[in-house]
């Protein structure tokens, strides 16, 4: 009994690391849009049932990111997003995730469970109704918004957002 236990063991471990391996890399690449586009305004509720109104936001730089936690390249990005908060903290810019579609305790539950408690926004878009304005078509999808409410820069798939290119991209958008 204990061998088939052990066996059981040594196998699920062998198959989530070979998965864990088969993910493809993170990508930092942005798309710049080709016509600058106001960003909607919405208001939301984040994790705290406290409104929030995206407009309240305007004179920070935004990183827009449209996500859910059974989405594994969303989930392997929230790291680097806690990373590009915390380096940014003192300057104005904010990350803002909206999840899809989950029920908040759900995502609570599912946000308890991750390495770090996540220090940026969590607001709830229930019904897709801003991801239909944004034309988010596939998870994650993520908008670079500027001070002044524009999108600038677009990414469709997992990011590495604490990548030193992007990095860079966010220094220049704030020094604007």
């Amino acid at each position: 009994m204990k061998k088939h236990l052990l066996l059981l063991v040594l196998l699920t471990l062998t198959i989530s690391t070979h998965a864990e391996r088969q993910q493809p890399e993170l990508s930092h690449e942005l798309t710049k849009v080709s016509k600058v586009i106001a960003a909607s305004d919405f208001e939301l509720q984040n994790m705290d049932e406290e409104n929030i109104k995206f407009s309240d936001y305007r004179g920070k730089v935004v990183l827009l990111n449209f996500w859910a936690t059974w989405c594994p390249p969303c989930v392997r990005e929230i790291p680097s997003m806690e990373r590009l908060q915390q380096k940014f903290a003192k300057d104005n810019f904010k990350v803002i995730a909206l999840n899809q579609t989950e029920d908040p305790d759900k995502v609570f539950a599912f946000t308890g469970q991750l390495e770090l408690d996540p220090t940026f926004e969590i607001i709830f878009d229930r019904e897709s109704t801003v991801a239909q304005a944004y034309a988010v078509r596939g998870l994650p999808t993520t908008y670079l918004v500027d001070k002044k409410g524009n999108i600038r820069y677009r990414a469709v798939g997992g990011r590495e957002f604490d990548h030193p290119e992007v990095l860079k991209i966010i220094r220049q958008l704030i020094a604007e």
